[in-house]
């Protein structure tokens, strides 16, 4: 008779891909004491081309296809991912089966010197890798200078601190993962910088009918993370999914009520569309692509068509 069931969780070989996998692991095994576990590095296109900024080789995604490419192949059972890689849109024979509680979705500046946004030098380099923390450096202090960097979170960090760039905007969750944020000099409240699309949770594919896989994942599913992350997608879909311009959603659940804020500008943030959005939690789905349809209805409309 064959034993229990052994899932193979495919995840990318970061420090922070791997620190994550294992906050699921870790999470599913306390739920389910001796269920067997085991880990599959799978290589993304992203992680091979790491000096290449993301909108060259792919945009979103490209943390991610290799590892449904291999779901889909059923080499793994399930896929550990940070959110905000996965697209708008999943593949139909594939479900985004858990959310777990989100961690802190805020960015943070890691600056040397201690430096907090307003004390850094004028003309301060800044880097990142993302437009949309970009646009909103540059209403923030319209001299600063973003540059482009890539590499992990460590990577960054260490570019900093040997003067590549004065300082750099990281996510907050990575930061805290591995264990970096007292190098954080200041965090950025929302309403200075909005984060990502489901930026701060995890997200654990599996194939949409391996029943198995999702009853055991639904059981470390966060259900206020599940509802504001379903705003913020729905917001992005709308949006045409694969938005190339600069954008940006964050969604929050209290008791039943959900409030979701967002934005798009065009590619160099001069026109900057923002708005917010409220109602019932059940209601995650419309509310999002509400507030997307309010800011293209303002005029971000033009700028979206013109950058397809």
């Amino acid at each position: 008779m064959a034993g229990p069931r052994a899932f193979v969780v495919g995840t990318r070989g970061s420090r922070l891909a791997l620190r994550q996998t294992d906050l699921i692991i870790d999470a599913l095994r306390a739920r389910s004491p001796g269920l067997k576990l085991l880990v599959s590095e799978i290589r993304t296109e992203g992680d091979r081309r790491p000096d290449e900024p993301l909108s060259r080789i792919g945009g979103q995604g490209v943390f991610v296809k290799e590892l449904e490419a291999a779901l889909l192949r059923g080499e793994i059972d399930l896929a550990v991912h940070s959110l905000k890689d996965v697209p708008a849109d999943l593949a139909p024979d594939l479900a985004l089966a858990a959310h777990p509680q989100r961690a802190d979705p805020r960015d943070a500046l890691v600056a040397r010197d201690g430096h907090a946004l307003q004390q850094l030098p004028d003309g301060a380099r800044v880097g990142t890798g993302s437009e949309r923390r970009a646009v909103q450096l540059r209403a923030l202090r319209a001299d600063l200078v973003p540059v482009e960097i890539r590499g992990n979170v460590d990577t960054r960090v260490r570019k900093v601190e040997q003067g590549d760039v004065d300082a750099a905007v990281l996510a907050v969750a990575g930061l805290e993962r591995l264990g970096l944020l007292e190098r954080a000099t200041e965090v950025f409240a929302p309403e200075a910088m909005l984060p990502a699309v489901g930026q701060g949770a995890l997200a654990v594919e599996a194939r949409a009918d391996d029943t198995e896989a999702l009853a055991l994942l639904a059981a470390i599913d966060d259900r206020e993370t599940r509802l504001a992350c379903t705003a913020e997608r729905a917001f992005l879909r709308r949006l045409g999914g694969g938005c190339r311009l600069p954008f940006a959603a964050l969604a929050s659940v209290d008791g039943g009520a959900l409030r979701i804020r967002g934005f798009i500008s065009d590619a160099g943030g001069a026109h900057m569309f923002r708005g917010e959005a409220s109602g019932e939690g059940e209601n995650a789905e419309n509310i999002g692509a509400q507030l997307a349809q309010t800011l293209l209805d303002q005029g971000a409309a033009a700028y979206v068509e013109a950058a397809r």
